[in-house]
């Protein structure tokens, strides 16, 4: 006899709505309990028989699920793009919604999606704060830029935001308005701390000895710099999760959208289901790579060859994905094979 309970979360900022459930269906127990730690840990103490559970993937998904994992036999998180189950619904409440994720893990239907170790996460919201630092600055130099502009005031662009030059500037300005050099010194002041802002992110996140290590190892790669190791390696978190270089490059937003229906393919642009993190990154990867890189720069003439510059990118983005895939699942530094070296097909 079967005496697990099956319970699906509904989670809130402010509130979790659970449903219990036995594997015949029957509502064992329904309510909520305030989101804190020390409320979902007595509750979780107190069930009586043990259980499975799942909840959707949302914003505060992660420390609720940390909290709940070590009190039930299996706790998983819900793909959100395919609980179509939920949104599809007439009637919608946090009550159904539990019901309806209750029955998912009843019935063994629940998409469930990766969740990444505890520690890896830690990294991950560092990377992704330093990219946020990295767009402020950027706006910080087009603000500086702009205000020159608005005045009439003549400077080089490419010397604008070196240190020394932008002092000498400030200094032999003329006709412009005291406010905009007042402008101009926040604008450089808060430039500089957004700058070492993000360095000292890289620093911190570059102190686990065992990212290091695998963005060491990534580096290996000709065109893989520091960011872009970094960022594969905390987005992927473990990569033995992909089978194969096209389901990497799926989830990297590599692949165009695909509908099949009676015999007929449709193929559409660029897939909205993506990791965009992983895929800006990539892509601006990929735009650097053919100059250090002789077999991408070989692979990108060959795509230019046929008119379109943006495929040749994404050629070239896919194949920094295989090459990541890689070394990434052999543990091995890369290396370039020798035409001899690569497998041949057996002649029919």
């Amino acid at each position: 006899m079967n005496s697990l309970h099956y319970i699906g979360f509904d989670v809130h900022k402010k509130t979790i709505s659970f449903c219990v459930k036995t594997a015949a269906g029957e509502i064992v127990e329904e309510g909520s309990t305030p989101a804190q730690r020390e409320a979902l840990r007595k509750w979780a103490a107190a069930r009586p028989q043990p259980w499975r559970g799942a909840m959707e993937a949302t914003l505060f998904s992660g420390w609720i699920y940390d909290t709940l994992k070590p009190y039930g036999e299996q706790l998983e998180m819900a793909h959100p793009a395919k609980m179509k189950a939920i949104s599809a619904g007439k009637k919608k409440s946090d009550t159904i919604d539990a019901r309806t994720i209750a029955d998912l893990v009843r019935c063994n239907l629940l998409p469930a999606c990766y969740v990444a170790p505890p520690r890896i996460r830690e990294l991950r919201r560092l990377l992704r704060y330093r990219s946020l630092v990295v767009s402020e600055a950027v706006r910080m130099k087009n603000k500086m830029a702009g205000l020159l502009m608005e005045t009439g005031a003549l400077y080089v662009k490419e010397k604008l935001h070196r240190k020394k030059y932008f002092a000498n500037l400030l200094e032999e300005l003329e006709e412009v308005p005291e406010s905009v050099i007042d402008l101009l010194r926040l604008s450089r002041g808060a430039l500089e701390m957004f700058e070492s802002t993000q360095k000292r992110l890289v620093r911190e996140l570059l102190a686990d000895p065992e990212l290091a290590q695998r963005v060491e190892r990534l580096m290996t790669i000709p065109a893989v710099g520091e960011i872009t190791a970094l960022t594969w390696a905390l987005e992927v978190g473990d990569p033995q999760r992909f089978p194969s270089c096209s389901d990497a490059m799926s989830y990297c937003g590599l692949t165009a959208a695909l509908k099949s229906s009676a015999g007929k393919q449709q193929h559409g642009p660029i897939s909205k289901q993506r990791n965009h993190w992983l895929q800006t990154t990539l892509i601006e990867a990929a735009k650097l790579a053919p100059r250090w890189n002789p077999q991408l720069a070989a692979l990108h003439a060959r795509e230019l060859e046929r008119g379109h510059r943006n495929r040749a990118t994404l050629a070239v983005a896919r194949k920094l994905v295989s090459y990541l895939l890689a070394v990434d699942k052999s543990c091995q530094p890369f290396q370039v094979r020798a035409p001899s070296e690569l497998p041949t097909q057996k002649a029919a």
